[in-house]
């Protein structure tokens, strides 16, 4: 049996604009199944806007989005999320008041659509598969712990093992080592990488550390200005000399390095 080769996700001319401010351009990007793409660019490229577009909080003005050969243009989050794409976001989403158990267990009920009004009956649902998803991210050991009292770094684990509850075959992380210290951001999306790699499951992410992308990415994108300014192998990317010009850092680019 051949492989599927249709791209994961094929973005076509996607452009968004806010009154007097174009956000995107006409944006095309193709991601093959299996691929760890990053998106990176200046603050003000676009990144937040082209994923807000991707997923379904933005409608664009111009362009469509294909996802898994179907045209997904304008569709809802929720819709998106069923249909297998799964997103975590900048700042941490989570239940604070709920352990880290019951987090996963709400998204497991929400994947199989089922009610959880009645939690004391919906407590037994899903609870094995809810400690194997934490156990896959890395938090063994702190099912019972509520989720506000996890470490910044812990509360991540948790909102890709939320995500992970959707059974997604694209995730897109925005920015998923935001506020992390240097080691424990390429510890991380060094997890994050295993785990999609692990599970077949394909990854787009925006990230500013050039360590942490250059670390998993096995291609990257390059916004500016609302517009795609280079694509490439991370080795691609570094010798480009538009990247360097925008990033204003030769050698920033060109070791991978955080500046």
């Amino acid at each position: 049996m051949r492989a599927d080769m249709t791209p994961i996700l094929h973005v076509r001319g996607l452009a968004r604009r806010f009154g007097g401010l174009q956000a995107l351009g006409g944006v095309d990007l193709e991601v093959a199944r299996g691929e760890f793409r990053a998106i990176i660019g200046p603050n003000g490229a676009g990144k937040s806007t082209f994923f807000n577009t991707i997923t379904g909080l933005i409608r664009p003005d111009a362009g469509s989005v294909t996802f898994a050969g179907r045209d997904v243009t304008g569709m809802a989050p929720d819709d998106l999320v069923r249909a297998g794409m799964g997103r975590t976001f900048q700042i941490t989403s989570v239940f604070a008041d709920l352990s880290a158990q019951e987090n996963v267990q709400v998204a497991l009920l929400a994947h199989a659509r089922q009610s959880w009004r009645m939690w004391a009956r919906a407590a037994a649902l899903h609870a094995e598969r809810a400690a194997e998803l934490l156990a896959l991210v890395g938090l063994a050991g702190s099912e019972a712990r509520h989720a506000g009292t996890l470490a910044h770094g812990d509360q991540k684990r948790l909102e890709l093992a939320i995500a992970l509850a959707g059974e997604p075959t694209l995730l897109l992380l925005d920015e998923p080592t935001a506020g992390m210290a240097a080691q424990e951001r390429i510890e991380s999306i060094s997890l994050v990488h295993r785990v999609a790699r692990a599970l077949g499951v394909s990854c787009v992410f925006t990230e500013h550390d050039m360590a942490v992308v250059f670390a998993v990415a096995t291609r990257i994108t390059v916004l500016h200005q609302g517009r795609v300014l280079a694509e490439g192998t991370p080795a691609e990317v570094r010798a480009n000399p538009q990247v360097q010009q925008v990033y204003l850092g030769e050698s920033v680019i060109a070791e991978g390095v955080h500046a």
